[in-house]
C-alpha cells in the first residue's frame, strides 16, 4: 500500500463549516477521518437527517446558542447530528457494541460526512425494517416527540391531544405516538398537508391557514406545541382546566430564540391550574432502544420526504427551510474511502 493509498483511508468527504452564515458558508471538502475515544464508536455513515437545529446552529442563531457551540466561528465544522450506520471501530471501555453492528444515534456534529463518531450512551441497534436513510430521520425527531408525548405529557389512553406542526419531523412522531399511547389526536397542518397527517393516524386535522385552533370550543388535555406561532394566552385557551402545554419551540428573536417563551411558561405556571412545560429534548439510546421495538412492531414509521446525497446536502437544507416538507429530508452518503477499500 502506497502512501497515496494510505492517506485516502485516512481522510473523507464531509460537509464543512468554518463561520457563521448561510448555505454558501457550507463546503463538501476533503478532511480527516475521526478517531474514536475510549467511551465511542467510529461509524461508517450510510445515512444522516436534517433537523431545525442544522439550519438554526448553521447561522449561529439564537445567539445564546453560541455558548455552547462557538461564540465567534462553529466548534464543530462538520455539520449534521443524525447518523446511521456501520460500526467500524471501538474505544476500549466499549462494552455494548461491536465491529460490524448497524446502528443509529444523535451525535453533537459530525454525521454529514463519510464517518463520524458517537458516545456508546447514545447508540441503539437499528431498526432491521429500515433502511439507513430512514433510521436516520429517527433520532433527533423521535426522540423529542417520545420525551414529550411519553415523558413531559405524560399521554395516557383517552386523551385528547392536539398537535402544532404535525406534518413536521417531531409532529409527524408525535402524531403516531400520541395514537399508540391510547389518545385522541388532532394535527394542525397546511393545506397541502392535511391528507398526509390523516395517513398518520390523526383522528382530526385542523387547516391552519382557514381555521385558528386556541378560538374554537374544543378543549384538549395535551397541546404539544412544534411551531410556536401562537401565544401562550391563546394555548392556554384551548386547554383544559388542567391540560398539559408542552412547547418545543417559539418565536423570541435572534438573541434567545425559543427561550424566552420558554421562561415565561416556567414563571406563569406558578400560578395557573395548567401545567405549561418546556421541552427541552436529551440524546438518548435507551429511547432509540424504545423507538427501535416500536418501529419494528409497525406501531410507528417514519415519513421520509426525499433524500439526496451527501454532496447535495446544502440543497437538501434549502428544500427543508423554503418548501416545509412532509416529515423527513434526508442524506444518503456513499463513502469513497469504503469502495476503495473493498477494491484493494
Amino acid at each position: 500500500m502506497n502512501a497515496r493509498t494510505q492517506h485516502a483511508l485516512k481522510t473523507m468527504k464531509a460537509i464543512t463549516q468554518h463561520r457563521y452564515g448561510g448555505l454558501d458558508s457550507l463546503e463538501y471538502a476533503t478532511v480527516a477521518r475521526p478517531v474514536p475515544a475510549r467511551d465511542e464508536v467510529l461509524i461508517r455513515v450510510q445515512g444522516a437527517s436534517i433537523n431545525a437545529a442544522d439550519w438554526l446552529l448553521m447561522q449561529g442563531e439564537p445567539f445564546v446558542a453560541r455558548l455552547a457551540f462557538g461564540l465567534r466561528r462553529p466548534k464543530f465544522s462538520t455539520r449534521g447530528r443524525d447518523v446511521a450506520g456501520v460500526i467500524e471501530a471501538v474505544g476500549d471501555n466499549v462494552r455494548s457494541f461491536s465491529v460490524g453492528d448497524e446502528v443509529y444515534a444523535e451525535v453533537d456534529a459530525g454525521s454529514f460526512a463519510d464517518y463520524t463518531v458517537a458516545k456508546e450512551k447514545r447508540l441503539a441497534h437499528k431498526p432491521s425494517r429500515l433502511s439507513f436513510a430512514e433510521a436516520a430521520s429517527v433520532p433527533i425527531a423521535a426522540t423529542t416527540a417520545l420525551q414529550g408525548v411519553r415523558g413531559v405529557a405524560k399521554v395516557k389512553p383517552g386523551d385528547t391531544v392536539l398537535i402544532n406542526g404535525a406534518s413536521g419531523g417531531v409532529g409527524s412522531f408525535a402524531v403516531q405516538l400520541a395514537k399508540a399511547y391510547g389518545a385522541e389526536v388532532t394535527g394542525v397542518c397546511s393545506t397541502a398537508n392535511l391528507e398526509f397527517v390523516r395517513s398518520l393516524g390523526a383522528d382530526y386535522v385542523i387547516d391552519y391557514t382557514g381555521e385558528n385552533f386556541t378560538t374554537g370550543e374544543a378543549r384538549y388535555d395535551v397541546i404539544f406545541d412544534l411551531v410556536g406561532n401562537r401565544s401562550l394566552a391563546e394555548c392556554r385557551r384551548a386547554l383544559t382546566r388542567r391540560g398539559t402545554l408542552v412547547l418545543a419551540s417559539g418565536n423570541g428573536g435572534r438573541v434567545l430564540g425559543p427561550i424566552r417563551r420558554m421562561l415565561a411558561a416556567m414563571l406563569l405556571g406558578m400560578f395557573v391550574t395548567q401545567n405549561l412545560r418546556p421541552l427541552a429534548a436529551v440524546a438518548s439510546g435507551a429511547d432509540l432502544e424504545v423507538l427501535r421495538e416500536l418501529i419494528e412492531a409497525g406501531t410507528i414509521t417514519p415519513a421520509v420526504d426525499r433524500s439526496y446525497p451527501l454532496a447535495e446536502t446544502p440543497e437538501a437544507i434549502r428544500y427543508f427551510v423554503e418548501e416545509h416538507g412532509r416529515g423527513k429530508v434526508t442524506i444518503t452518503v456513499t463513502s469513497q474511502n469504503n469502495t476503495k477499500e473493498q477494491h484493494q
